[in-house]
């Protein structure tokens, strides 16, 4: 029997976006195989920081975890779009600065997800569905330096990495500019479950789904 298990942020804890629909979590339990359970600890709005709190609450027989979280940290940090700058290359290095900072805490908050569960799934930041094009534009291409260290620390580890910008593509998939509908969340669950279940091996060889 397999017991996955869901950490993060509202990627993964969406029931309050779904407008009566089904929240990931209910949407993995029916997609898993009997036997299986699925247990929610991601919490809407949690960012890198509070991943530890989360560990202290999984299940004794947690087997497989799947994480999603930065996003947050990310709106946290949305006021380097807006930084006034002279040269493009200022701009840049602003983006640059607050990618290693990003990078060092989701390194620190993996460590002891690794300890529990060494071949875990990890999950880039989607790019949302932002209503003026420009800034659907600046948020892709703000988030490519994000995405990158965490698709890096995926491999590094050989760890199995959801990429969301590619399983989330389309408008229908989002309840609001950031956070996933009922229709985006049977996405996600639909790769949560087919990497879980195609995950016998558990070998060490990074892959990643979207």
């Amino acid at each position: 029997m397999s017991h996955l298990v869901l950490l993060g942020d509202a990627t993964f804890d969406n029931g309050a976006y779904t407008a009566g629909g089904p929240a990931v979590i209910s949407q993995v339990r029916k997609r898993i195989p009997v036997g299986w359970r699925a247990t929610l600890v991601a919490v809407d709005g949690a960012t890198i920081a509070d991943i530890g709190a989360q560990l202290a609450r999984l299940p004794a027989d947690a087997e497989r975890l799947f994480l999603s979280v930065g996003g947050n940290d990310l709106l946290q940090q949305a006021d380097i779009l807006g930084a006034p700058v002279t040269t493009s290359a200022e701009a840049f290095d602003l983006l640059g600065a607050a990618a290693r900072r990003f990078e060092a805490a989701y390194r620190d908050m993996l460590r002891p997800c690794l300890q529990i569960d060494r071949h875990m799934a990890i999950c880039t930041v989607y790019s949302g569905n932002f209503p003026e094009p420009t800034l659907q534009r600046l948020a892709e291409i703000a988030l490519a330096p994000f995405n990158d260290a965490i698709i890096r620390i995926g491999v590094e580890h050989g760890l199995t990495i959801l990429d969301l910008r590619l399983i989330c593509s389309a408008p229908a998939d989002y309840a609001n500019p950031i956070e996933p509908s009922a229709i985006g969340g049977g996405k996600i669950a639909e790769a949560i479950v087919s990497a879980a279940k195609n995950d016998k091996t558990r070998l060490r060889s990074a892959r990643i789904i979207g």
